[in-house]
Parts: C-alpha cells; sequence; structure tokens
C-alpha cells in the first residue's frame, strides 16, 4: 500500500475516534427528557411535525431558516426561545442583533406551530424553546436529514439581550480560531464545529455575508469559477444587492453532506467561515474532519444528530426556572 493511502486511511481513522469521543463524552442533558410531553400532551410532536412538513413543503428554505433559528437561540443564553420576544420598553431583544436583522425568520411559522400545538394540548403546556428545538429537527427530517430524539422540558427566557446576541454568535466572516473559541465558550469542540457546520448543506446566503469573500480573496481559498458565478449575484458596492440570495451547497433543499463538505474540499464554500474549516494543510485536525465527512455520508448523518442534541442542551431552563410562554413573541404578565 502506498504511504499516502495508508497516511489517509490513518487520519480517517483518527478522525472517526476522535469524533466518536467527543460526541459520546458530551455532559448529558440534565433534566431534559425525550419523552417529556407523552403524557402531558401527547399531540404535541405531532402537531409540531405537522405544521413544520406543511411549511417545508410550501418553501423549502423555510427548513434552513428553522434550523439556523434553533442555531442562534441556543448560542445566546442557552436554549431557552430569548430569540423569539420582540423587543419592549425594558429590553432590546435579539431580533435587531447583527447576526439576526434582515436574516433570520421563519417567526412566523413559530407562531403557527405555538397556536396549533396550544390548541392540540388544549392549553399552555409546550415552551416556545421546546417548539424551536423540535422545529429544527422536524425540518431537517423533511428534507432528507437524520432523525433524532429531542430531549424536552425547556422553560423559556423572560428576557432577551441584543448585546449578547452580537457578542456570541460567530459572524460568516470569522476565522477559524473565533470560530472555535466561540464553539469552546459553549461547550462544543472542534468536532462540533465541523458537524454543525454541515447544517449549512441547507439554505441559502445574503450577499452581503459573502461580499467580502468575493472580492477580497485570491484563488488560494477561493475557487474562481464559483467567484466568478458568485460576482453576478452579488456585486461590489455594499447595499446593491445586499439581499440577493446564493444556495450554500449544490442542493440546497437536500440534506446531503457531501455536497457540502466536497465544495470545501474545492475550495468552493460560500461564507468565509465555511471555507475556514478547510485550508487543504496535511495536519489540520478540521481539514481531516472535512475529509472524512466528505466520504463517509452516514457517519456525518449520525454524528451531525448527536451534535444536534448536544448543542440543544446549552444552558436549557428547567424546573422552575423561566415560563411557558403563551404567546412565543412576549413574556406573561400577571
Amino acid at each position: 500500500m502506498a504511504a499516502s493511502s495508508m497516511a489517509r486511511r490513518l487520519v480517517a481513522a483518527a478522525c472517526v475516534a476522535a469524533v466518536a469521543f467527543a460526541l459520546l463524552a458530551t455532559p448529558s442533558s440534565g433534566q431534559l427528557d425525550p419523552y417529556f410531553y407523552d403524557k402531558a400532551c401527547p399531540a404535541a410532536l405531532p402537531t409540531i411535525k405537522r405544521v413544520v412538513e406543511e411549511a417545508v413543503a410550501a418553501e423549502p428554505r423555510m427548513g434552513a431558516s428553522l434550523l439556523r433559528l434553533h442555531f442562534h437561540d441556543c448560542f445566546v443564553n442557552g436554549c431557552d426561545g430569548s430569540i423569539l420576544l420582540d423587543d419592549t420598553p425594558f429590553f432590546t431583544g435579539e431580533k435587531s442583533a447583527s447576526p439576526n436583522a434582515n436574516s433570520v425568520r421563519g417567526f412566523d411559522v413559530i407562531d403557527r406551530i405555538k397556536a396549533a400545538v396550544n390548541a392540540a394540548c388544549r392549553g399552555n403546556v409546550v415552551s416556545c424553546a421546546d417548539i424551536v428545538a423540535v422545529a429544527a429537527r422536524d425540518s431537517v427530517v423533511a428534507l432528507g436529514g437524520p432523525s433524532y430524539d429531542v430531549p424536552l422540558g425547556r422553560r423559556d427566557a423572560r428576557a432577551a439581550s441584543q448585546a449578547a446576541a452580537n457578542s456570541s454568535i460567530p459572524a460568516p466572516t470569522s476565522s477559524l480560531d473565533r470560530l472555535a473559541s466561540s464553539f469552546a465558550a459553549h461547550g462544543l469542540s472542534l468536532q462540533h464545529l465541523v458537524v454543525l457546520s454541515g447544517g449549512h448543506t441547507l439554505g441559502f446566503s445574503r450577499c452581503t455575508n459573502f461580499r467580502d469573500r468575493l472580492y477580497n480573496e485570491t484563488a488560494a481559498t477561493l475557487d474562481g469559477a464559483l467567484a466568478a458565478s458568485l460576482r453576478a449575484v452579488c456585486p461590489r458596492a455594499t447595499g446593491s444587492g445586499d439581499d440577493n440570495l446564493a444556495p450554500l451547497d449544490p442542493t440546497p433543499a437536500r440534506f446531503d453532506a457531501g455536497g457540502y463538505y466536497a465544495s470545501l474540499l474545492r475550495r468552493r464554500g460560500v461564507l468565509h467561515s465555511d471555507q475556514q474549516l478547510f485550508a487543504g494543510g496535511p495536519g489540520g485536525v478540521t481539514d481531516a474532519l472535512v475529509r472524512f465527512y466528505a466520504e463517509n455520508g452516514e457517519a456525518f448523518r449520525r454524528d451531525f444528530a448527536d451534535a444536534m442534541v448536544r448543542m440543544g442542551s446549552i444552558a436549557s431552563l428547567t424546573g422552575a426556572s423561566g415560563e411557558i410562554r403563551y404567546d412565543c413573541r412576549k413574556v406573561n404578565y400577571s
């Protein structure tokens, strides 16, 4: 066997072991339980699934939006539904933060789910934070991705923070070091970073998020053909075409990680932050993981599901903490 082939096999084996260890060694979900609503409202999860499937069938892009909504919620003070809150005289919420403004969407779908679940449960039983977590899973499944049990029992926050959203959510222009430190701050490893970034197998990005990459990066990190095609969508001038969309991988409405990771291998990541996962060097941990997942779709599906459970358990409110909102956009008042 050639030395280079042997080296690749050793790297792949090391990646499998590293990912398995990282994902199996994650903290437990505390008081969260996949069967939390089985007695209180057995209709809850089927109702969420039905509304999500209707929304994704009407607009496949909505699946990626609901997945992203969960990520942006969890990275700001935990998975507590705070991203759903509208501004009040007492706080400026997360919707207007730089990573979210004119970008994060799906709030109307969450509103429809909440109304449907309240009707099915004959009362205010299911938290908005749990709805966001389950809707993300059901969106992934609706677009061909893996299913997984979502631990439940989250409670909803009574406040939100624009400042926390601005500082906690990594930008699409982030370096690998910035991405790694952001994930580490939430108890997530480099393996989790690479696996969860694979969620970009779904959806689109706005021109404003990849303009700098198009006009300020060289062929060493950006494929020329991709740059040319994207420049037709995204003009150089700020404010011109800011909301024009480009798919994050070649099949943005199908959960097939091979396209996303294969694109990174060819320097065709649309976002700077995505391409940072693969620099093409022989020894980088994220480089090795990108190569591994590009060739092992089933391993990605399994590890993505495990990583979603881990991320969905970040600093969740449980027990007597927080509340269960009647309206996901505002806190309850006595």
